[in-house]
């Protein structure tokens, strides 16, 4: 398994969280992003620079997604690309997205689109909150369990 991070709207905590699960258990990290990222001095922990642009970091994840990865992102349609080619997505709240759950997401994700098209003002996301940040690191830890199980079975 290879945790990839959709790194451009990633949360700093987040991020730290990684870095630490990282080291941790010795599995590959990579950051994706179009701005320069600083990243700890590990061998397991790298930095993808892409060109600036619409979608170039997803389209980069996708391209070297492995069956099984693990992807870290709030964006909807890029987690619905990694669950139809094999992966895990998870987004920085501790939501595990699966087949069900990316369909919904897709459709709220349309019917908001369109309420803003109309110029119907429908907010952002909430604040990450300290419960957010256990969400996240409770289903990370979980994940990396079974990973880890399973390889040593």
């Amino acid at each position: 398994m290879r945790i990839w991070v959709d790194a451009d709207a990633c949360p700093a905590v987040i991020k730290e969280i990684l870095f630490r699960a990282a080291q941790r258990t010795g599995l590959r990290l990579t950051l994706v992003a179009n701005h320069r990222l600083r990243v700890p001095p590990a061998g397991n922990i790298d930095f993808l620079l892409v060109p600036a642009g619409f979608d170039v970091a997803d389209n980069e994840i996708i391209r070297q997604l492995s069956q099984g990865d693990l992807v870290i992102t709030a964006d909807i349609p890029l987690a619905a690309e990694v669950i139809d080619n094999g992966g895990q997505a998870l987004n920085p709240r501790g939501e595990l997205y699966n087949e069900d759950t990316i369909r919904e997401r897709l459709n709220m994700r349309d019917f908001l689109d369109t309420l803003r098209g109309v110029g119907i003002e429908t907010g952002g996301p909430s604040a990450l909150t300290n419960s957010d940040r256990k969400a996240f690191a409770g289903q990370l830890d979980k994940l990396l369990s079974r990973y880890q199980q399973h390889q040593n079975s």
